[in-house]
């Protein structure tokens, strides 16, 4: 039956072709190589503007983009709940399909397991990938200088209030879609530019404050930010001020920071505009010349509050 189950359903959604026990692939010119691997574990496994499928490549995809590299191929393993409809796993699996396409990233080896009733909430998918880092590309928080422009690639928090309001039966007008993409086109058009990029990261768990202190801590420098200038979309503010959420903390699944040189940061803002999942990019602060790792956020009332880490989940199994 799982011979079935995997030729019938998962292989040819990827055009695999063989049941080897490891793939062969080859690698896209010279560079260092980058291996990232994540679970995901969100619920529901559909949602408005995506599946557990599209979220699990889309999110392996990002983490290689936004270290520098150019993804080469995935794997997908499989944790299926006993009694899960097989539409279900036709609709994940031809979600990833997609989404690989439009990533130009394919999946190229995986793994299927199928556990009793009651042991597993539906479906969970792990996701590894790999990519090579082109030479000259270094990117690290330790390299953030004073002055440096802090960027963001669109609107914060969508990701998470999509979830949510799923999970709870909500609805807003207009409806809130999550925002999981593959930024490896964004990403590749950015360094294209040849801006001096310092940092990059999605802000997925703990969303877009939460990255900040990451940065902020890594590099053991202020990061000051303004939050009239942080994209945010009126339904999401508004969802969020219903629920008595803060959408700098809300999971995101398309969207990265930046932080470029202040001589680039014109070109670079030009170059994400200018692409689809760009295209609500802004500067939203700066880097600041205390050594004190802390993160202040202007307020649109003109005062400053300190943005730290997230405490705890916020929204469990976003992602």
């Amino acid at each position: 039956m799982m011979h079935r189950l995997i030729r019938d359903v998962i292989a040819p959604a990827f055009s695999v072709s063989g049941f080897g026990d490891s793939a062969i692939i080859e690698a896209a010119g010279p560079g260092r190589l980058a291996f990232t691997t994540d679970g995901y574990v969100v619920s529901p496994i559909f949602f408005p503007g995506g599946t557990i499928g599209d979220l699990a490549v889309n999110g392996t995809v990002n983490d290689l983009a936004v270290s520098g590299a150019r993804p080469v191929a995935l794997s997908a393993a499989f944790i299926l709940e006993e009694g899960l409809p097989l539409e279900h796993l036709r609709r994940i699996v031809a979600s990833m399909a997609e989404a690989a396409r439009a990533a130009g990233v394919p999946i190229v080896a995986g793994d299927t397991k199928v556990v009793e009733r009651g042991t597993c909430d539906g479906c969970f998918v792990t996701t590894a990938g790999v990519g090579v880092i082109p030479e000259g590309r270094e990117l690290s928080p330790l390299a953030m200088r004073a002055g440096d422009a802090v960027l963001v690639s669109g609107h914060t928090g969508s990701h998470g209030v999509a979830v949510m309001a799923e999970r709870n039966g909500l609805s807003f007008e207009p409806a809130l879609l999550s925002d999981t993409a593959a930024l490896n086109g964004l990403t590749e058009a950015m360094f294209e530019t040849g801006a001096a990029i310092r940092a990059m990261r999605d802000p997925t768990r703990g969303g877009l404050a939460t990255t900040l202190k990451e940065f902020a801590l890594e590099s053991g420098r202020r990061i000051l930010v303004r939050e009239a200038d942080i994209p945010v979309l009126p339904g999401v503010r508004g969802a969020c001020d219903l629920l008595g959420l803060d959408p700098l903390y809300v999971a995101n699944e398309g969207l990265l920071i930046a932080v470029a040189a202040p001589r680039d940061a014109g070109r670079l803002l030009e170059a994400m505009l200018a692409h689809p999942l760009g295209r609500n990019a802004a500067i939203i602060g700066e880097v600041g010349a205390e050594m004190d790792a802390k993160v202040l956020l202007q307020t649109a009332a003109a005062g400053t509050r300190i943005l730290d880490m997230l405490a705890g989940e916020q929204l469990p199994r976003i992602c």
